[in-house]
């Protein structure tokens, strides 16, 4: 797996180990990839370029995190998320696919916490769920109405989800993704923040199906109006010739060690549209620009009388949770690093991405790194 870095691209900021979400400690991924069969789009039978995958903010704890979320552009789903601008939670995983298996996944989500040693029918925590999942939309190279995902899937991305380095590209949720008019999908950063002599991680990972090659930025460079060739070729894939360009969507998953609340994770959640538009991306009429923002601080806060003495916030006194949370005058760090750690996923997905050939033989091209180098060079940023 090659990262941006790794070839040389220039980014502000300074990253954790994995340079990835799982830096964030707790937090685990677990990612599915579905690929089979070439040729001619036969509706239930492929070819398949599609597959799931979920974000554990705390891995297998039922402890809820305080969460946030934001759209900056609402042609998508991200479900669950009524509940959490209610309530200020985040309970379970957050899940990312194709946008017609939101369905399948959401039902095999609740299947799966059912299944688990720790269900409690009586435990409010583990008796009803809402989960989160959320969408792009694969159907340019991928049978999408073939509804390929299903829920064994969903279990073995759940059962799967690990720490360390994240597959990036043409993986999980991602595989049949386009960005900014090269083969997109799955992106991941992280930085290292220190806010009032404390040092905190910030994690980013992304799903990236917007934007259009006109606009795509890369360390300040404009790519795309270099980089004119290598368009997709789309043969009678459906709706490929009717949708405007940049149409897609992109869906970003914040989290931190940080100690936020609820409206502090939807302040971060708002910054992830300025580190999608330093890639160049704006937002199209047909995007789904979808985030969500989560902190593993604070353990415990939902259920301060929780038996669980891991779960169990050292600060609750019977119902009453003792909360930390992080000035409002030194946030502004957190603020900065969501929006490099968010630009460096989006650079990431495109670098690990390969030429896909999905439905009908329509093919995306991957972004050339020597062009793409050389690009850079000639203004200046290598």
């Amino acid at each position: 797996m090659t990262k941006a870095r790794q070839i040389g691209i220039p980014f502000d900021g300074r990253t954790s180990p994995y340079n990835a979400i799982t830096d964030v400690n707790g937090t685990l991924v677990g990612q599915v990839t579905l690929i089979s069969g070439e040729g001619p789009l036969i509706v239930g039978r492929g070819p398949v370029r599609t597959g799931v995958t979920a974000v554990l903010p705390r891995g297998y704890d039922d402890d809820p995190v305080f969460a946030g979320w934001y759209s900056l552009n609402g042609c998508g789903e991200m479900t669950g998320t009524t509940w959490i601008e209610e309530a200020g939670f985040l309970q379970g995983p957050v899940m990312i696919t194709n946008t017609h298996s939101v369905g399948t996944v959401h039902d095999a989500v609740i299947a799966w916490t059912r299944r688990r040693p720790n269900f409690d029918p009586t435990d409010l925590r583990t008796f009803w769920s809402l989960p989160v999942v959320a969408e792009t939309y694969d159907g340019r190279l991928n049978d999408i109405n073939g509804f390929h995902v299903r829920e064994h899937h969903v279990f073995e991305a759940l059962d799967s989800a690990v720490s360390g380095p994240v597959a990036e590209g043409n993986v999980g949720g991602g595989t049949g993704m386009v960005c900014h008019g090269f083969k997109g999908g799955i992106g991941s950063a992280s930085r290292l923040v220190t806010c009032a002599g404390e040092t905190y991680t910030l994690g980013v990972l992304v799903q990236a199906n917007h934007g259009a090659r006109e606009h795509l930025t890369i360390a300040g460079v404009p790519v795309g109006r270099e980089i004119t060739d290598l368009r997709p070729q789309w043969n009678d894939a459906p709706s490929a010739g009717t949708l405007e360009a940049g149409s897609g969507s992109v869906i970003v998953v914040v989290a931190t060690d940080a100690p936020l609340l609820p409206h502090q994770l939807k302040r971060l959640a708002r910054r992830v549209p300025i580190g999608i538009g330093k890639v160049g991306g704006i937002g199209h009429n047909y995007s789904g620009d979808i985030f969500i923002a989560y902190s593993t601080a604070n353990p415990g806060a939902a259920n301060p009388g929780a038996v669980n003495p891991g779960a169990a916030n050292p600060g609750a006194d019977g119902p009453i949770s003792r909360l930390a949370m992080l000035s409002p005058q030194v946030i502004s760090p957190l603020f900065e690093a969501t929006i490099q750690a968010t630009e460096e996923a989006i650079v990431n997905a495109l670098v690990a991405a390969e030429t896909m050939v999905g439905i009908n033989g329509s093919t995306v091209y991957a972004l050339p790194h020597d062009r793409l180098l050389a690009v850079l060079a000639q203004y200046g940023r290598l």
